[in-house]
């Protein structure tokens, strides 16, 4: 189990937690982008690379022994805050379908480019498999 850690008088932050306390087994994802397990993008949208990035930390979770409510802290790299700021709403469409209610400690980080040739986001995330 985990619980969220948030200071008393601060506002509750909309979509993820300022803390999150835990105890148990941690499994490490990399970063994840939004190619298929061939390594192929099926497309250049943001959202969908968002869903398949986050279909790809699902897919290591289960593989480790840990489920999507699990996690902990996620950390959001992408190559352009505008477009996931405009995106918003259909981000947070497919993170509560991919991922469901879970809202773990997050950072989001511009970056000027990823490794991966075609890649608009990268997605890192920890969990907390309780004993």
């Amino acid at each position: 189990m985990h619980q969220i850690v948030q200071p008393k008088g601060w506002p509750r932050p909309k979509g993820y937690a300022n803390g999150v306390l835990a105890q148990g087994r941690m499994l490490f994802v990399a970063g994840q982008v939004g190619w298929n397990a061939r390594e192929e993008f099926e497309s250049d949208d943001f959202v969908r690379q968002t869903e398949q990035a986050l279909a790809n930390i699902v897919a290591i979770l289960t593989e480790g022994g840990a489920r999507a409510e699990h996690i902990v802290r996620m950390t959001w790299y992408v190559t352009d805050k505008t477009e996931y700021l405009d995106r918003l709403a259909e981000i947070g469409k497919v993170y509560k379908n991919v991922i469901g209610p879970v809202y773990p400690a997050m950072s989001l980080v511009q970056v000027a480019g990823l490794v991966e040739v075609g890649a608009k986001l990268e997605i890192e995330a920890t969990a907390v498999i309780p004993a």
